[in-house]
């Protein structure tokens, strides 16, 4: 199966920008790790990011041949419709990913006008967010 990673806005500044939450490891790093894991389990995976807002809506309504989508929208899960709505226009299953608790965090964060339309949210578990998400996807019918 083939699945597509995509990482918004500020997400590039991982591993450098507030490490006491987000750690060390750079997006890079999340990357490999996601990428070993395929790997393992027989899949594929392709990466994008973007802080432009735009092009992570053509990002989605292109990821057609995907087997499911794994987003991380940063500070966007909380108020893109332009994102919600490239969801919602889709088939391709997507799981709404976050490396810290955002339950847990600042009350604007407790948000998300993405989660709706999502197959799942995972959320708090660092870089194992991400390979949550990616075996979530790998074992859904």
């Amino acid at each position: 199966m083939k699945f597509l990673v995509i990482n918004g806005v500020n997400m590039n500044m991982v591993g450098t920008r507030q490490t006491s939450i987000y750690g060390i490891d750079t997006l890079q790093d999340i990357n490999d790790k996601i990428t070993e894991v395929a790997k393992n389990i027989g899949d594929r995976v392709d990466f994008f990011q973007s802080n432009i807002e735009g092009e992570i809506v053509e990002c989605i309504h292109n990821a057609k041949s995907y087997n499911g989508i794994i987003l991380n929208a940063g500070a966007y899960t909380h108020y893109s419709i332009a994102i919600r709505d490239a969801i919602s226009s889709i088939k391709t299953p997507v799981v709404e990913v976050h490396m810290s608790n955002v339950h847990a965090r600042e009350e604007f964060r407790h948000t998300s006008v993405l989660s709706a339309v999502c197959k799942g949210v995972i959320a708090g578990f660092g870089t194992d967010s991400y390979t949550l998400a990616l075996m979530a996807l790998h074992n859904a019918k």
